[in-house]
């Protein structure tokens, strides 16, 4: 399953780059995420393991997530007009995606944030749910991108809704 979801920040590129980058945020908008440890490597830095936990009601997914690419590595200074790539693989029981996201200037103060995802289902149960319920998958990637904007616009966080 592939499928590519967009949203329109308004944020500077380099504040979004800044805010996504920083693993102390990330509990902030990424919603359900229990845990999220660096294992080994730098966190989101290229080759970089770590486990991850996310929970949503009862259903509770572990995997393993590696960092494959970072552009620029260096994030202080983006030259103007270049597009930031973060970009990922999880590996979990019976699953395995591919996230390629991009930041690009829509504006002197707007990000256009554009993620490539790529799933792929093994084993009846994981194929079964694909099969049944394909847009839950792109729908819960759209939510975090989301709560993400409502994060870096109004400092949102996630966990005071959901308490």
């Amino acid at each position: 399953m592939k499928y590519i979801v967009s949203i329109e920040i308004a944020v500077p590129r380099e504040k979004v780059v800044e805010l996504l980058a920083d693993p102390a945020h990330m509990p902030k908008w990424l919603r359900g995420l229990v845990l999220h440890e660096p294992l080994s490597g730098v966190h989101g830095h290229v080759g970089t393991t770590s486990r991850v936990v996310f929970q949503s009601g009862k259903q509770r997914m572990e995997g393993t997530e590696t960092i494959t690419r970072r552009e620029p590595a260096d994030l202080r200074e983006i030259p103007k007009g270049q597009a930031v790539h973060f970009e990922r693989e999880i590996v979990a029981e019976g699953m395995w995606s591919a996230v390629r996201d991009r930041l690009t200037e829509a504006g002197p103060r707007t990000t256009l944030w554009v993620s490539e995802n790529e799933y792929r289902f093994s084993g009846v149960m994981m194929r079964l749910v694909a099969f049944l319920m394909p847009g839950a998958v792109r729908k819960q990637s759209l939510q975090h991108m989301q709560d993400f904007k409502a994060f870096a616009e109004q400092g949102k966080d996630v966990r005071e809704a959901e308490g």
